[in-house]
């Protein structure tokens, strides 16, 4: 029993916890945003308040197109809505924490010839001047 209870306490257990809980809490938040905003915006330029209605019957059985069609829009909204909200501002935030300085230089050039010579000479290799220190 003690080596479940370290496995529970170990920080990925809880981590991934807490990551389920906010993305089921996320996850309803933009099915709102879709069905109860963006939706109807949709309905009112296309001018069909839902595509439930899209069906056909063969041999007794009903097919529910419409339906099919409305869970396709609510996933591409959804899926575009959490990139734009979420997966994009998280990449820009971590390439901007993630940023390196420039390495420091490991060649300089020569003022009298202006070829590429290493940082540390003293004498150009090419012209053989003098390198100021």
């Amino acid at each position: 029993m003690g080596g479940f209870k370290q496995f529970l306490l170990r920080g990925n257990v809880v981590d991934m916890a807490v990551g389920i809980v906010v993305g089921a809490a996320f996850g309803t938040v933009v099915a709102s945003f879709v069905k109860d905003l963006l939706t109807p915006l949709i309905a009112a330029i296309v001018h069909a308040p839902d595509f439930s209605g899209i069906a056909f019957k063969l041999n007794g059985s009903k097919f529910l197109i419409g339906d099919f069609i409305n869970s396709i829009i609510s996933f591409v909204i959804i899926a575009a809505a959490v990139y734009f909200a979420v997966v994009l501002p998280i990449n820009a935030l971590v390439a901007r924490m993630h940023r390196q300085p420039p390495a420091d230089p490991t060649t300089k050039r020569c003022p009298e010839c202006i070829s590429e010579i290493p940082i540390q000479a003293k004498k150009c290799a090419f012209c053989t001047s003098a390198q100021p220190v």
